[in-house]
């Protein structure tokens, strides 16, 4: 989809940033917008932050980016290299060696490696190697995105405190832990893995308290954050209610995206005009 590309390439309208104090927010228009849109979602694990940002991202035309996931490939460096959680001098060069390209790995996704990135994070230098990725990942977001959507633990708070929109989405232990459950069974890996209800409960209780109890960066909600509660909320409803405060703060992204979809759609129809012209030319010459 070219509708990011387009926003910027072809208008200049004022934008709206959130200023705020304490919990109020007030709206003040530049003249134009400098800077690429960005959008900070964090939460705990399986509250669906991620699908969200996913979400948001593909609506909007803009880049993703799921910073938890760097920790994870330093957590799974860490597992495979078998360093000591409390070598954080070597730990922090496994960090500086992380490329977009370790990012894709399916192992990041298992559960031994979540722990080892819940342990890892919690060290300061390992934090200030790793945070430097999603800042310039947010200044310079890839393939000419108009801004960008992370999604993480300590975005609002710490790695995009200036953030156009925050998002703090949360939900209940038991229905996170059910969710965690459900996607282990998906990737099938939960019997090997030994992986109960109770053990998943118990492991994401451990982390969510490594996480708001370290000293960099603890998982919070950021002051001016909007807070969102999954626990009985379907994906469509999540998302929605995420819109409403996208339209509330930057109403202009919404219709600069939406001027993008027609303008792609246009560009495709044409192309398939001229497909259609230039085969029946060739059937006529044929004739």
């Amino acid at each position: 989809m070219q509708a990011g590309n387009k926003i910027f390439a072809h208008t200049k309208r004022a934008c709206q940033l959130m200023h705020t104090t304490g919990r109020r927010h007030t709206i003040s228009a530049q003249a134009v917008q400098q800077k690429p849109v960005t959008i900070a979602v964090d939460g705990p694990a399986a509250s669906g932050k991620g699908t969200l940002s996913r979400n948001l991202a593909k609506e909007l035309s803009l880049a993703h980016l799921d910073t938890g996931l760097l920790y994870r490939a330093v957590g799974y460096k860490t597992l495979q290299a078998g360093v000591q959680f409390d070598d954080e001098a070597r730990i922090e060069q496994l960090a500086q060696s992380i490329e977009a390209s370790d990012l894709a790995s399916p192992e990041l996704r298992s559960e031994a490696t979540g722990a080892a990135a819940s342990k890892v994070s919690t060290l300061l230098r390992v934090r200030a190697a790793v945070g430097k990725f999603p800042k310039q990942f947010a200044e310079n977001p890839p393939d000419g995105a108009a801004g960008a959507v992370l999604d993480g633990r300590d975005v609002g708070t710490v790695l995009l405190p200036n953030a156009n929109l925050k998002l703090f989405i949360t939900a209940s232990d038991e229905v996170r832990a059910q969710r965690r459950l459900d996607e282990l069974k998906s990737r099938g890996g939960h019997q090997d893995e030994g992986v109960t209800f109770e053990k998943v409960l118990q492991d994401m209780q451990e982390r969510d308290r490594r996480d708001r109890e370290r000293a960099a960066a603890p998982l919070k909600a950021a002051d001016d954050a909007v807070i969102i509660d999954t626990s009985n909320m379907s994906e469509a409803q999540v998302m929605k209610a995420s819109m409403a405060e996208v339209k509330r703060v930057c109403p202009w992204l919404l219709e600069e995206a939406q001027w993008g979809l027609r303008a792609d759609a246009a560009a495709a129809q044409g192309a398939h005009a001229t497909r259609s012209m230039s085969f029946v030319g060739t059937v006529a010459v044929a004739h």
